[in-house]
């Protein structure tokens, strides 16, 4: 069976009516007959008729469409995002478009295209863990299409950024390990690639300063945030002649992997080794023992980033603003620590 789009001439046909007093009526203009109108819409309805919004789109140069791109779905982190900026889309009559890179640098590019393709008003992006060249994300720049960053930001560029505080975050996650009297604390930390890594990095640099315990660059591992390495580097971690007495994982993901591996060791958590993760995953009460974690505002980042593009959208190019959003954490002390 062919597949055919009912149009509006098909309507006009079967109504024998011109197609642009069908137009008017699918349109909302006022200068029809109440009979004409309710004629059309009745037939319309009853044949399945969709307007073509691609058409449309062509016409106002608008497509009321913005795309969202994350990097994985591995957590109920980015899926929790998607949901706050699908809120205020939908409130401002937005469609979402939602592409998912899976880590992966040339599929984030690839779903850039596809995006230009489907001709979205603007674009909200969190990075792969591979991404370094942003030159597929500045062509929206180029073409007047706004873009935002979320999460994962691209710091090269000067556009909206809507971030948590991952320093003070990470800070307040070791401060409270050390009051807990611990004093080797490793970290299994995220590539340097990405900011929050670095941020996150930082924080518990200098929370070990502050309390003044020496920085053992051995308790330091950066990873690429596969979780299957996870075993590796705990195992090398509780080898060490002198190994740590707790661990702050770049993520929840990462600290739930490492609390698994340490209790089939058949070591206690947190007596032996306490264990604090980062975002708050809704996994990460469900897991024995809790996990101390640092809760992020999820929903309220994609709300955030969804409200800062829209407002690009409604502006000239030469209105843009480069804001910066920092949304405070909060640190959830559950029984891993």
């Amino acid at each position: 069976m062919k597949r055919h789009q009912i149009t509006i001439v098909d309507i006009a046909n079967k109504l024998n009516l011109s197609k642009s007093t069908v137009s008017r009526v699918l349109t909302g203009h006022p200068s029809v007959s109440e009979k004409t109108r309710k004629a059309v819409l009745e037939l319309a309805e009853k044949m399945d008729y969709q307007r073509n919004m691609l058409s449309i789109s062509l016409l106002n140069q608008k497509s009321n469409t913005i795309g969202i791109i994350v990097p994985e779905f591995m957590s109920s982190y980015f899926p929790q995002v998607i949901i706050g900026a699908q809120e205020i889309a939908a409130q401002e009559g937005y469609n979402t478009i939602i592409c998912h890179s899976n880590e992966n640098y040339e599929t984030e590019v690839a779903n850039t295209k596809l995006m230009l393709a489907n001709q979205v008003d603007g674009v909200l992006v969190s990075i792969t863990k591979e991404t370094r060249n942003f030159d597929h994300l500045k062509v929206f720049e180029r073409k007047g299409i706004p873009i935002v960053f979320f999460n994962r930001v691209c710091e090269d560029m000067s556009v909206p950024k809507v971030v948590v505080d991952d320093y003070e975050g990470a800070f307040r996650a070791v401060e409270h390990l050390i009051k807990r009297k611990k004093k080797r604390i490793a970290h299994l930390a995220g590539p340097d690639s990405l900011p929050i890594s670095v941020k996150r990095l930082r924080g518990y640099r200098d929370a070990l300063k502050k309390y003044e315990i020496p920085i053992d660059e051995e308790l330091i591992i950066p990873y690429d945030l596969t979780l299957a390495k996870v075993k590796i580097y705990v195992n090398h971690l509780l080898q060490l002649d002198n190994p740590p007495d707790a661990i702050f994982a770049i993520n929840d993901p990462t600290a739930i992997e490492a609390i698994k591996i340490i209790r089939k060791k058949g070591l206690r958590v947190p007596e032996d080794m306490a264990v604090v993760g980062f975002s708050n995953d809704y996994v990460s009460e469900l897991i024995d023992p809790p996990l101390t974690t640092v809760s992020q505002p999820v929903k309220e980042m994609g709300s955030t980033a969804a409200r800062l593009l829209i407002d690009q959208i409604n502006r000239e190019v030469s209105e843009w603003k480069s804001i910066i959003r920092v949304l405070k954490t909060e640190l959830i002390v559950r029984k891993s620590s």
